[in-house]
């Protein structure tokens, strides 16, 4: 079926996440486009039924300040102005915002609520038949919420003609191998191959301890693996991917700085160029784990901790060692297994520890200790573009502190970090 569609141009607001959420809360689809975006293409794009110029303080690029095309701007589509030179600012009041959105996507725009997560199913799993067809469909299968949801998605598309490969990089959490054997290999009788090149990654990785060198091998290393894995399969047409929008938005604006190196399989060797399929490339996080839910994924899984690309590489920070990161591991599993006991696992968006590479002096058995600190984060956001920190009750805090210091190795402090995003970010590195 055809949804309904309002666009908003991005022209340098720094909201243009939160106004896209806010339209699909009225069930109306919404998706966020680039200030060069060309006119035929918005013309051309189903259900489109209004646009927003979406201005803001980041409008100046590269000394000029920035707007849409002329073709564009005559374009007979209903248009609304968003702090564009003060022509019909939505009002900062929630009541009257509301008022003034609803009236232009459904009076103005005579758009529908038809956006919803039975509708995005019914026209993902359309999309991806018309698209492979009888070919064959790979996919990097990590086991985290995004990568999962698109093994269910295909899944329930094109069964058998979907390979999944999970790639054991030993910077996995406890546990996280066996439980992706068990629920994919198993439960839901996927094609799945399963490598471990633990030894391999953190033999690249050793002596690393710049941030984005230590991501750029994890990368690189990961596609030779999955290259190689790749290779000795036969007939894949397509590969799979399990980008969101904030993905997209975060490292695709161009009225913004990066905020983060685009982190899913590029690079390919030639021979083994594939087509992309990214069916849930345009969903946010929560609405991800809707799709997970509707699909009948395992509700540990759907609702499983938010887990980065290079794993718990970006949480040892400073250059890995295998028993800095153990600690890593075995505390985050600590952390993950309280949480559950204090009933906040729901309640919750994101919680982990790091392990950074100083030590400072301490008691351990009676006897003086030079040991690492481990610091335990938790936060709370929607879409991971903005977060706040999550208040741990004490009596947590408390248990924490006393179980990491007394069953992990080398560490004998526990802090907590309680910066917002930003100006941190959720992950340390």
């Amino acid at each position: 079926m055809v949804i309904d569609t309002i666009v908003i141009v991005d022209l340098g607001s720094k909201k243009n996440a939160e106004l896209a959420r806010e339209i699909r809360a009225l069930g109306v689809y919404s998706e966020v486009v680039n200030y060069d975006v060309e006119a035929e293409y918005l013309a051309n794009m189903s259900g489109l039924k209004g646009i927003i110029y979406n201005a803001g303080p980041n409008r100046i690029v590269d000394g000029t300040e920035v707007d849409v095309s002329s073709e564009v701007k005559n374009l007979e589509i209903p248009i609304m102005y968003v702090d564009y030179g003060g022509e019909a600012d939505l009002p900062e009041d929630e009541t009257s915002r509301q008022e003034k959105l609803n009236d232009f996507i459904f009076n103005e725009c005579k758009a529908e609520k038809n956006w919803s997560v039975e509708n995005f199913i019914e026209n993902a799993v359309a999309e991806i038949k018309e698209k492979v067809g009888d070919k064959k469909v790979l996919l990097a299968l990590s086991g985290g919420v995004d990568s999962s949801v698109v093994a269910a998605l295909l899944i329930k598309a094109i069964g058998k003609q979907l390979t999944c490969v999970h790639v054991n990089h030993g910077l996995l959490r406890k546990g996280e191998p066996e439980q992706v054997i068990e629920v994919f290999g198993k439960q839901l009788d996927a094609n799945l191959v399963y490598v471990d090149a633990s030894d391999r990654f953190l033999e690249k990785l050793a002596g690393v301890a710049d941030p984005e060198a230590k991501r750029k091998i994890i990368g690189k290393e990961f596609i030779e693996v999955f290259a190689e894995e790749a290779g000795k399969l036969n007939g894949i047409d397509f590969l799979a991917q399990g980008t969101i929008y904030p993905d997209i938005i975060e490292s695709g604006s161009k009225t913004q700085n990066l905020v983060k190196s685009h982190h899913n399989v590029g690079g390919l060797p030639e021979d083994l160029q594939f087509e992309l399929i990214e069916p849930v490339k345009n969903l946010f996080k929560d609405e991800v784990r809707l799709v997970g839910d509707a699909l009948g994924l395992p509700h540990e899984m759907v609702y499983r901790q938010p887990f980065p690309g290079p794993g718990l590489g970006v949480r040892c920070v400073g250059a890995i060692t295998r028993d800095r990161l153990e600690a890593v591991r075995e505390s985050d599993a600590i952390l993950r297994e309280e949480i559950a006991k204090a009933g906040l696992d729901q309640s919750i968006w994101q919680y982990f520890t790091v392990v950074p590479d100083f030590r400072s002096t301490g008691i351990k058995n009676g006897k003086r200790s030079y040991d690492w600190p481990c610091v335990v984060r938790a936060v709370n956001t929607v879409d991971a573009m903005t977060a706040e920190p999550f208040e741990l009750p004490y009596e947590v805090l408390r248990t924490l502190t006393y179980r990491i210091t007394h069953e992990v190795e080398g560490v004998n402090r526990v802090l907590y970090d309680f910066t917002p995003k930003p100006t941190g970010t959720i992950e340390w590195e």
